[in-house]
């Protein structure tokens, strides 16, 4: 752990000094990075970023965390893994695939959000979603896989505690990640759906509908952490400590992140 930490303090010294790559190795094999889905365009916009100020190149892969274990298991051939549950980069260092236990960089937040001229209005105790369902107004509702996604996870444990998740079921759409899962709550098919706070205000999703905060209390947290994995090469690490540095940061606290030393 001492020497991951003075790793990473090194690297960040580097960023700081200005270390960049040449344009035609920032191409060259660059590093692909795992990331949970709810960073959709919050991480393009740090790999945007990062490779305007360094000259080097991450790959991004978005999907589900439960679904990257399980590839990483398998041998997929990603550097960094940037998970929605820390629980899975537990795991994943307690079988050794991992060169640390990684950090948490992030803490988020689900929503209730739904199309414009959905019939469902939003509020932060699903409320109206319980006197529809009771109407049976509800015809289709959206979240993302509870089996295999840390979103979906924590929008079954927010409707178990408003007690509606068994009724719900029959019209439930789950999609494969939390970013697939908006696509079907704000489609027009469906009434809405729970969706990561983050891409509710993303500019591509923030204009087609409405949404409001369901309390955190509701669910277990999400404690999202980051790791590199045994492969991780040079480039890996360097944008590893640029999620640590301030203009990654700002990113992430504009796309409703709680940041770790808050």
């Amino acid at each position: 752990m001492r020497d991951s930490l003075a790793r990473r303090l090194v690297l960040a010294a580097l960023l700081a000094c200005g270390l960049t790559a040449s344009p035609v190795a920032a191409q060259d094999d660059a590093p692909v990075v795992a990331a949970a889905a709810d960073l959709q365009f919050a991480v393009e916009e740090i790999a945007a970023a990062f490779e305007a100020e360094t000259g080097m190149r991450v790959r991004l892969s978005l999907g589900s965390t439960g679904n990257f274990a399980r590839q990483i298991r398998e041998g997929a051939p990603f550097e960094i893994f940037m998970a929605a549950d820390e629980k899975f980069i537990a795991d994943l260092y307690a079988e050794g695939l991992t060169k640390d236990e990684g950090d948490l960089y992030a803490v988020g937040r689900i929503v209730v959000m739904v199309p414009h001229r959905s019939t469902l209005t939003p509020d932060p105790e699903l409320n109206n979603l319980a006197e529809m369902l009771d109407a049976g107004q509800i015809a289709r509702f959206a979240i993302a896989n509870p089996d295999h996604a840390p979103y979906g996870m924590r929008a079954r444990e927010a409707l178990i505690t408003k007690g509606i998740w068994d009724d719900l079921q029959p019209f439930m759409v789950l999609g494969e990640n939390v970013s697939q899962a908006a696509q079907f709550a704000l489609s027009g098919n469906a009434e809405g759906g729970i969706i990561a706070y983050s891409l509710a205000l993303a500019p591509q999703v923030a204009p087609q509908g409405t949404y409001e905060l369901i309390p955190e209390d509701w669910h277990e947290p999400l404690r999202q952490r980051m790791v590199l994995l045994n492969n991780a090469g040079a480039v890996a690490e360097v944008f590893y400590a640029y999620m640590m540095q301030p203009s990654a940061r700002e990113i992430m606290d504009r796309y409703g992140f709680e940041l770790p030393e808050k």
